[in-house]
């Protein structure tokens, strides 16, 4: 025989008061969690964690993204692909035509570029016609590339970490974000954040690939 359960009111109204919260707290939760997926995409949390030398160069960042990815190759075999990135040069290594869309003239190169190797601190790496390009702030070979553009708002940090016989390359963007508008913000929150981590995870798996062709081949 089935009994019916009657609520009393106060519990109902706890009852409804659970329910709310789970419907509020739930996406949140789910926001919270994708974006900081999105922006340490591939990075353990001692990297995410861990001070890299051009972090200085905007100490104050409101944005921070650290990615990363594990490369079967030594530092050496990867750092002349980082050092011929640049519009003209040997490219993105990502998603080039959507690069083109936006008039960057990327052309993700497949060799490595003996013209494009030397590089000096001061140094600047073009990102496109008409647009600012970025001036490279820390040169430790081969295991550092920082680069930033000239406004100051934006760094852009490579690290090349050995592990055995491989190799750990971090990503890490630090952007200025102070000056912008609460709408800004959602702005990059909603497309930026998101829209970099396609972006970036494609360079990172790119690099990864053409390293270990490379190696393979060799």
């Amino acid at each position: 025989m089935m009994r019916t359960i009657r609520l009393t009111r106060p519990a109902l109204a706890v009852g409804i008061a659970a329910a709310g919260a789970v419907a509020t707290v739930g996406p949140a939760a789910c926001v919270l969690f994708f974006r900081r997926w999105c922006l340490t995409w591939g990075a353990r949390d001692d990297e995410v964690a861990a001070k890299l030398p051009g972090d200085e160069l905007l100490p104050d960042a409101g944005l921070v993204t650290t990615r990363a990815v594990t490369i079967d190759a030594p530092p050496s075999a990867i750092w002349p692909w980082l050092v011929q990135m640049g519009s003209g040069r040997g490219g993105a290594y990502t998603y080039d035509w959507i690069e083109n869309l936006l008039g960057l003239n990327m052309h993700s190169a497949n060799e490595i570029l003996p013209r494009y190797q030397h590089i000096a601190v001061g140094d600047e790496l073009p990102m496109g016609s008409g647009r600012p390009g970025v001036t490279v702030g820390v040169l430790d070979p081969p295991r550092t590339l920082a680069v930033r553009v000239a406004d100051q708002k934006w760094v852009w940090i490579f690290a090349l970490v050995p592990e055995g016989e491989s190799t750990r390359l971090i990503s890490r963007n630090r952007i200025a974000t102070a000056a912008l508008a609460p709408v800004g913000r959602l702005f990059y929150t909603v497309f930026m954040e998101p829209g970099s981590l396609v972006m970036e995870r494609k360079m990172l798996l790119g690099i990864k690939q053409r390293v270990e062709r490379t190696a393979t081949a060799s």
